[in-house]
C-alpha cells in the first residue's frame, strides 16, 4: 500500500525468534539434489553452478553456526530511519561525523548485495583512527524492495527514479551537497545522480563505469580491447540470472521467498563467479557477512522484489548520460565488467583519478575491506580537491 505520512521514522531493525526459528527448521528438512555431473577442482567444479559439497557445508553452518542476532546487533548500533519519497519507505542508516569538516557520503548498494556491503565501515568512514583522513557524514540507503526498504507497489521503480529519490533522501537527511559511492546498481544509480542533479552532488566514485554503447574499437591498446572482449562476453554469455530477473522475477521469486536453499544457492553462486577466487568466495570473503547478507533477505521476504529491479531497468541506462562533476574510477580485475578508460572517458568527462588495483572482484567492500577503505577515501580526496579548484 502506498506511503501516505511525511515523517521520518527512527527504525531499530529487530527479528523474532520464531522468524529465526521457522528458518532452522526449512533448513533442517531441506531436500537437495545429487551432485553435480561436472569433475574437477577449481573453477570448473562450479560449471553447473554450486557444487552439492559446498551449497550442503554452507547450510549446516546456516542452521547451526551463524548468529543472526549478532548481524542484528551491528546494525542496531548504527542509527537508521524510515525515510518517505514518492511513496514509499525507504530505509537509511545515517552515521554523522562529529568533525565539522566532514562531507556527505551515499552508499549505494546492488545486487545480490545490501548494506551488510558497507555497514562494517560507516564508523571507520565517519570517524577515521587517523585525523589526518577525510571524514563524511555516511548515508547507506536499502534500494527499494531491498531489506528493509518498502517493496514498490507498482511499476516504474527504476534506477532514474531510485536515483531522484536518493537525492530527495539526502536533502531530506540535511545533507545539500554530498559525494556517492556505488558498484553494480549502485554504480549506474550514482552516475545517474551526478548526471542529473550535478547542483547537489559534489562528485562520484564508482566501481562500475560503463560507457555509452556502440564505441569504435580503433585507438584501444590490445588490453583495452581485452577488456572489452571480456566484458561483452560476461553479459553475453554469463548474465542468465539478469535476464530471468528481467523476464520472470515474479516467477523466480517465489523459490527466493518459499525456500532458504534456494535463494543462498542463487546468492551464493554470484558471490562466487563474481569473487576474485579460485574456488569459494569464502578464499576472501568471510562466510558468515555473506550469510548477514543471504539472511537480510531472507527476513525481509525481497527475493522477488529486489529481482523486480532487472524488470525496470536492465540494459536501460540512457546512451545520452553524460557526468560533469568530478568522478573516480576503481575497476577491479575481476569485476563482472571493466571498460578501458578512454571509453569510460566518453561518458564520465571529468576523471580525477583511475585505479587498476591488482586483486578484487565485483564485492570489495566484502573481499578487500582495508584496501577498500583507503582507495574510497583517496579517491573521494582526489574529488573534493578538483571539486575545491572548481569553486575558486
Amino acid at each position: 500500500m502506498t506511503c501516505t505520512d511525511d515523517r521520518i521514522e527512527p527504525f531499530t531493525p529487530h527479528t523474532e525468534e520464531a522468524e529465526l526459528e521457522d528458518l532452522r527448521a526449512r533448513l533442517a528438512v531441506a531436500r537437495l539434489p545429487e551432485r553435480e555431473t561436472v569433475r574437477g577442482t577449481g573453477p570448473e567444479r562450479w560449471a553447473q553452478g554450486v557444487p552439492l559439497d559446498v551449497l550442503a557445508e554452507v547450510l549446516e553452518h546456516w542452521r547451526t553456526g551463524h548468529d543472526w542476532r549478532e548481524a542484528e546487533a551491528r546494525l542496531a548500533a548504527v542509527d537508521q530511519y524510515l525515510v518517505p519519497l514518492d511513496g514509499l519507505r525507504i530505509h537509511a542508516l545515517h552515521r554523522p561525523s562529529p568533525r565539522p569538516d566532514a562531507t556527505p557520503l551515499l552508499l549505494t548498494h546492488g545486487w545480490p548485495g545490501s548494506i551488510i556491503e558497507f555497514v562494517h565501515l560507516v564508523d571507520e568512514l565517519a570517524e577515521p583512527a587517523d585525523p589526518g583522513e577525510p571524514a563524511f557524514h555516511v548515508v547507506v540507503p536499502s534500494l527499494p524492495g531491498f531489506g528493509y526498504s518498502d517493496k514498490p507497489f507498482g511499476t516504474g521503480w527504476g534506477t532514474e527514479r531510485i536515483a531522484a529519490a536518493w537525492a530527495r533522501l539526502m536533502e531530506a537527511l540535511g545533507h545539500r551537497r554530498f559525494l556517492a559511492h556505488g558498484g553494480d546498481w549502485g554504480g549506474v544509480i550514482s552516475t545517474i545522480l551526478a548526471a542529473r542533479f550535478p547542483d547537489q552532488m559534489i562528485g562520484l566514485h564508482t566501481t562500475v563505469a560503463q560507457p555509452p554503447p556502440w564505441l569504435s574499437l580503433e585507438g584501444l591498446d590490445a588490453e583495452g580491447r581485452e577488456w572489452v572482449r571480456r566484458s561483452q562476453d560476461f553479459w553475453s554469455h554469463h548474465a542468465a540470472y539478469a535476464k530471468i530477473q528481467a523476464a520472470q522475477p515474479q516467477t523466480v521469486g517465489y523459490s527466493l521467498v518459499d525456500s532458504p536453499v534456494g535463494l543462498l544457492a542463487w546468492i551464493l553462486d554470484k558471490f562466487a563467479a563474481w569473487s576474485d577466487t579460485r574456488d569459494s568466495p569464502f578464499e576472501t570473503i568471510d562466510r558468515d557477512r555473506l550469510l548477514d547478507n543471504v539472511t537480510l533477505y531472507w527476513l525481509t521476504r525481497s527475493g522477488a522484489s529486489a529481482a523486480r529491479i532487472y524488470a525496470e531497468s536492465h540494459d536501460s541506462l540512457d546512451p545520452d548520460l553524460r557526468v560533469d562533476v568530478p568522478t573516480a574510477i576503481t575497476t577491479y580485475p575481476r569485476d563482472i565488467e571493466r571498460w578501458p578508460r578512454p571509453w569510460a572517458q566518453e561518458r564520465y568527462r571529468r576523471i580525477v583519478r583511475w585505479e587498476e588495483p591488482d586483486a578484487g572482484g565485483h564485492f570489495p567492500s566484502l573481499e578487500r575491506p582495508e584496501f577498500f577503505l583507503r582507495d574510497l577515501r583517496a579517491s573521494l580526496a582526489a574529488v573534493l580537491a578538483a571539486d575545491q579548484s572548481r569553486s575558486t
